[in-house]
């Protein structure tokens, strides 16, 4: 289920600055570093393009769900988030 109270709203319903977009944002950059790593010190292709798609996925879903149509919309787009999030968990 999500939890709402991660999301500050405006007035016109847009997120605002919140720890959940913050903490998806450090999250893709320490994937990408990650990704880096695993591409040119472990030779790891297959691994680290994988990782790399799952785990910036989050921010942007996070972000897309921002514009979301709906109510269902929203929670839509958050559960795929956090289904990229336990693929991003498991592949670690």
């Amino acid at each position: 289920m999500t939890n709402y109270s991660l999301l500050t709203f405006n007035l016109n319903g847009k997120v605002m600055n919140s720890p959940l977009k913050n903490k998806s944002y450090a999250f893709a950059i320490r994937i990408v570093k990650l990704s880096q790593s695993l591409y040119t010190e472990k030779k790891e292709f297959v691994l680290s393009k994988q990782i790399l798609r799952c785990g910036t996925a989050i921010g942007a879903l996070i972000r897309e769900a921002e514009y979301a149509q709906s109510k269902p919309d929203f929670v839509h787009k958050m559960n795929i988030a956090l289904k990229e999030a336990n693929e991003s968990d498991y592949s670690n």
